[in-house]
């Protein structure tokens, strides 16, 4: 499926890279620059970034399944990685907020 159409990226694509760079280091933390960047892509308009993060997160926990690795382990990274999504969420409203008022 077609996850961004500005760089034509399928999710399987970001799904490689994200298990490659967990490969490098299971307990890092991904998020979409990070992805793009191993593609030697950018994002362009972003809007794919909520949907590369959701694909971030699932690919995570089923790599974290598949290793076997404890749920105290997977909980820990995980609600780290949901705090740092809801941060960049309330950054980017803002952002648009002060935005629109200057408009």
């Amino acid at each position: 499926m077609l996850v961004c159409s500005c760089n034509y990226i399928t999710d399987k694509e970001i799904r490689e890279v994200i298990t490659n760079l967990l490969d490098e280091d299971c307990w890092q933390l991904i998020v979409p620059a990070k992805v793009y960047h191993a593609m030697q892509k950018r994002g362009r308009c972003c809007g794919c970034f909520p949907n590369v993060v959701d694909i971030i997160i699932q690919t995570t926990e089923e790599y974290h399944a598949r290793r076997h690795s404890t749920e105290t382990e997977i909980f820990d990274f995980m609600s780290r990685l949901k705090q740092f999504h809801e941060e960049n969420r309330r950054a980017d409203i803002e952002r648009r907020q002060k935005s629109h008022r200057a408009a």
